[in-house]
């Protein structure tokens, strides 16, 4: 199965999204966010080394160029928008991460939000 059909790759962006919220990629918040995406349970059935590396990939483009790699990233997200299931999952597994530090502020919610855009979904189903 080719990685990009798996569908994986979309709470990976959304978890690199969400880690750069603010613009600026604290490595204690890259390392929490790698921990929290490689002990989820749906990810683990991808082979790790596809996830670190779309993980690197998002976040790169994310460090070289903030707007433009969440533009990229963003649209990495909206090839679930077909799938409601997948979609409203790739949102849930943003929130968890946006929340992983125990304070989902008013940037990740921004994130999230705009994943939500990106996907058709109603921001409001999410309490964002």
């Amino acid at each position: 199965m080719r990685y990009e059909a798996c569908g994986c790759v979309r709470p990976v962006a959304v978890g690199v999204d969400n880690a750069a919220a603010d613009g600026k990629i604290d490595p204690s918040e890259r390392q929490r966010v790698a921990q929290l995406i490689f002990s989820n349970e749906v990810l683990q059935n991808f082979p790790a080394e596809d996830l670190q590396r779309r993980f690197d990939d998002n976040l790169n483009k994310l460090t070289a160029d903030f707007d433009f790699g969440k533009v990229s990233v963003l649209q990495e997200i909206a090839k679930t928008k077909k799938k409601p299931a997948e979609a409203r999952a790739v949102i849930q597994i943003g929130i968890v991460i946006g929340g992983a530090d125990g304070d989902f502020d008013a940037t990740e919610r921004a994130v999230v939000r705009d994943a939500c855009f990106a996907l058709g979904l109603p921001p409001h189903e999410f309490d964002l």
